[in-house]
């Protein structure tokens, strides 16, 4: 439903306002993407990878320390961007003004988002988003009949409405945020939090660079156009964002019960949607053409931004089969490794995207992504790979357990282990079940416990 949301606000601001405007207001939502990424590496990843399924008095606390955080980043954020804007001039300037007033609501709805996923309660965080998406509709109507269309009182109105969605969380979840709580909270899970802060500032710091590096080589319109495009794969990327919130709780809770499946899920979530990618890529080649594009785009950004859709489908394609290795890295705890593939492949990313605005503008731009993109899904798929190796919990794919022969008891059942040894298949993979399963529930109970966490102490 958050999706949404943003999705609607970017369409009709850029049928409102046209392509400059509409640039000016991308550099503004880029820069809440890197607000937003940087609050999750501090807040709520940590609290999906540790309190994923804990006991509720357990989440609460946790919850309330991570809420905490989110609306302290939102507040330093917020006064970075009010800087920007007084060293601005134009639009930019007023979409920068908007934004540093309203970033503290946006980060902290985002993160009751999050916190209710980690607790298994879908229904409370569409609830959270649906408040948000019904909020914003009076204020868009009331500028559309004030004719105050420009870029600073949408930005406001936006964010208004997810202020409102953030005070409504408490509520929800008997919790109250604990800024004060901020170092404690860091502090406990800075093994997951810094390096996490470190991927997300990557990974967004590698768009906004883009974004701006577009502004500068080919001007605003090209920002927009680009803007545009992603904007057309915004009804599937409500789908991508949907399923990644719950991708990395899932496989926390595979990797406890079932880890030898663990490999298959991170498999099967990112070819899925992969495929969901190329069949609404396939869709809008289709219905663009056919008048879709000029209703949801209007005439003067719907032509330029369709010939990008061939190869914004191949870019969010190999996102999706990102996803499916973050879910994994994640469920792992490897931030070590998360954070080696996304600085490797934020800097191909932004070294393509660049190159391709110099050569070729919005499309060379979108290109040079396309290609990034699936330079860096073999990247993450690499460091997968090393550690499920190094975790000791995930079976390998090179142990494969045959059925007895006939007239064989079925304990002496035989099977080639690494090396050429052979042995029982039957106990070797049981006592390794065992083994993995006593760790898991000694990693947990030591999670779940702050006196026992990675630089913990115990909560006052």
């Amino acid at each position: 439903m958050c999706s949404v949301s943003n999705a609607a606000v970017s369409f009709y601001v850029a049928r409102q306002l046209g392509a400059t405007q509409f640039g000016a207001f991308s550099l503004a939502y880029v820069t809440y993407s890197f607000a937003l990424t940087g609050s999750r590496g501090l807040a709520t990843d940590s609290l999906l990878v540790r309190f994923s399924g804990t006991h509720l008095v357990t989440w609460r606390r946790a919850v309330a320390h991570c809420t905490g955080t989110a609306l302290v980043t939102g507040l330093l954020t917020g006064a970075c961007a009010l800087v920007a804007a007084a060293v601005l001039g134009g639009a930019p300037r007023l979409a920068f003004l908007a934004l540093g007033l309203v970033l503290p609501g946006l980060l902290l709805q985002d993160s009751w988002r999050y916190s209710f996923f980690a607790l298994g309660r879908g229904s409370q965080a569409f609830i959270n988003d649906t408040i948000w998406t019904l909020t914003l509709v009076p204020p868009l109507l009331f500028l559309r009949i004030t004719h105050h269309n420009t870029v600073f009182w949408f930005i406001i109105a936006w964010g208004a409405a997810a202020m409102v969605a953030a005070c409504v969380g408490p509520l929800q979840a008997r919790v109250i945020p604990r800024p004060p709580n901020v170092w404690a909270w860091v502090s406990q899970h800075r093994d997951l939090a810094f390096r996490y802060l470190a991927e997300n500032a990557s990974n967004s710091g590698a768009g906004q660079l883009r974004i701006y590096g577009v502004g500068a080589i080919a001007g605003l319109a090209a920002v927009g156009y680009v803007q545009a495009a992603g904007l057309l794969m915004g009804p599937f990327l409500v789908i991508f964002l949907g399923i990644s919130l719950v991708t990395v709780p899932e496989a926390t809770r595979i990797l406890r019960h079932s880890p030898q499946h663990l490999r298959l899920y991170c498999v099967l979530v990112g070819a899925g949607m992969a495929v969901l990618a190329l069949v609404w890529g396939g869709a809008l080649l289709i219905a663009l053409p056919r008048g879709l594009g000029e209703l949801l785009l209007g005439k003067q950004l719907w032509r330029p931004a369709s010939r990008l859709v061939v190869p914004f489908t191949i870019s969010v394609m190999g996102a999706c089969v990102i996803a499916g290795a973050t879910a994994g890295l994640h469920a792992l705890g490897a931030a070590r490794r998360s954070l080696r593939a996304m600085v490797l492949s934020s800097a191909v990313y932004l070294g393509c995207g660049l190159v391709g605005a110099y050569l070729g503008g919005a499309t060379g731009t979108v290109r040079g992504v396309a290609l990034a993109t699936w330079v860096g899904a073999l990247l993450w798929w690499w460091q997968l790979g090393l550690a499920m190796r190094e975790s000791g919990k995930v079976p390998p794919r090179s142990w494969y357990v045959f059925r007895p022969r006939a007239g064989r008891h079925r304990g002496q059942a035989r099977s080639r282990m690494p090396g050429g040894t052979r042995g029982s298949a039957s106990e070797a993979y049981a006592q390794r079940e065992l083994d993995g399963a006593q760790e898991s529930d000694q990693f947990w109970e030591r999670m779940e416990d702050p006196a026992l966490a990675p630089g913990g102490s115990p909560d006052p």
